[in-house]
């Protein structure tokens, strides 16, 4: 059995999305490994794709070996700027270094940390949010049992799939949740999904099939 069949095999209601969308499809991996993926979550933020990618490539271009946090910390705060980074976004990157360099946020180690404790470490990092943890745990780390309740485009696309007139509220949509586990990710992507479907006008509900 799939993935997307057992979480079917869960929760029925999904089998539309599951039908229209396919398997799941992840983005690569950051090529530069946890702290990379951390550093390019920092500089996409609140910009849209192309500004993002450039700014990206202009700071990864100030550190051209390997990204290392002393490789961070070694680059003056003004390149950061110049590069494009706001004072904000240059100060979360340096702590980020600050505190992987330190121990406090062991990269080296994250597969041997559950994914609250991956994500009580992350969110004391300067400019890194529980969302922003979870989205490295689900498409970084590919942990198979995050359920981001805060996340707009998985509660709008709760509903949808289950038909309800009102997304959830965050409380409400973790207890609904419990009945997903341990594939709370797959459904939070097939829910981000259902969005992208119904905005291009496929219907996904279950009297479709």
């Amino acid at each position: 059995m799939s993935p997307a069949d057992e979480l079917v095999r869960l929760d029925p209601s999904f089998a539309p999305v599951v039908e229209r969308a396919g398997p799941r499809r992840l983005r690569p991996r950051d090529p530069d490994g946890p702290l990379g993926a951390l550093v390019r979550a920092i500089t996409h933020q609140q910009l849209a794709g192309a500004a993002a990618v450039a700014i990206h490539s202009r700071v990864r271009a100030l550190m051209p070996g390997p990204l290392t946090p002393e490789a961070i910390l070694a680059v003056p705060e003004d390149a950061f700027r110049t590069a494009g980074l706001s004072a904000a976004k240059t100060a979360a990157v340096l702590d980020l270094a600050t505190r992987v360099a330190s121990g406090e946020v062991p990269l080296n180690r994250l597969g041997r940390l559950a994914d609250d404790e991956i994500v009580s470490r992350l969110v004391h990092v300067r400019g890194i949010g529980r969302w922003t943890a979870e989205m490295f745990l689900i498409f970084q780390l590919r942990r198979p049992d995050v359920w981001p309740v805060d996340d707009l485009g998985v509660r709008r696309g709760f509903a949808l799939v289950h038909g309800l007139a009102e997304s959830p509220t965050p409380r409400r949509l973790e207890a609904l949740g419990e009945a997903l586990r341990p594939m709370r990710s797959l459904a939070a992507w097939y829910c981000w999904e259902a969005v992208h479907l119904t905005r291009r006008g496929v219907e996904i509900s279950l009297r479709d099939l």
